[in-house]
């Protein structure tokens, strides 16, 4: 495996862990505003907001890779277009210096 990837699973993981236990951190802050609520409803609330969060969490992430993707391929295409107009170009000039290489020489004869 390339390092760069391990390191990159990593950094996912890491930043992954960071959202789940702030998604927590939100859920008992919001919880904690119901304390009339026995605490069974208020553990079931924490979860269904932690879940809720990360939920939307993933949907964020999931965009943000798909729009990646997107990017990818369209820089893929634009980079293979100028690569063939630079091709073509080059092959053109390289046509135009060898005609104009022969062409005195021909034109003497």
């Amino acid at each position: 495996m390339n390092s760069r990837v391990g390191v990159a699973r990593i950094e996912g993981y890491l930043a992954w862990e960071a959202e789940v236990a702030a998604a927590e951190r939100a859920a008992r802050a919001f919880a904690a505003q119901f304390p009339w609520l026995p605490d069974a409803e208020r553990e079931n609330l924490e979860l269904a907001y932690t879940a809720d969060r990360l939920r939307y969490a993933e949907e964020v992430v999931d965009r943000a890779v798909q729009r990646c993707r997107r990017l990818a391929a369209r820089y893929r295409a634009e980079c293979r277009r100028i690569c063939t107009r630079w091709a073509a170009l080059c092959l053109s000039a390289t046509i135009v210096a060898a005609l104009l290489a022969v062409l005195p020489a021909a034109l003497r004869l």
